[in-house]
């Protein structure tokens, strides 16, 4: 899974037929004290998430394993909200 916080939305009127009803974020991956880190892509919200918030994020065949995704085409989704990280370093 990767660490990441949510910095948008992408509105597409016209997807395919088995995205419809999808919400799609796009999410910029951070460390573990929250710093951005280089890049972002577009993700399936199955949790609800919000823009600015912190989420782990499920990508390639583990992102088609939710009753939202299963057998559609995504390789990224939104699958928890995180509420804090106990780090030992």
């Amino acid at each position: 899974m990767i660490l990441a916080k949510v910095i948008g939305t992408v509105w597409a009127t016209r997807k395919d037929e088995k995205l419809v009803g999808t919400k799609l974020q796009i999410v910029r991956p951070v460390d573990l004290e929250y710093a951005d880190k280089e890049g972002f892509f577009v993700a399936v919200d199955v949790v609800g998430a919000g823009v600015g918030e912190i989420v782990l994020v499920c990508q390639g065949s583990s992102a088609r394993q939710t009753s939202t995704t299963e057998n559609r085409a995504v390789d990224a989704t939104i699958m928890a909200i995180v509420d804090k990280l106990d780090v030992a370093i």
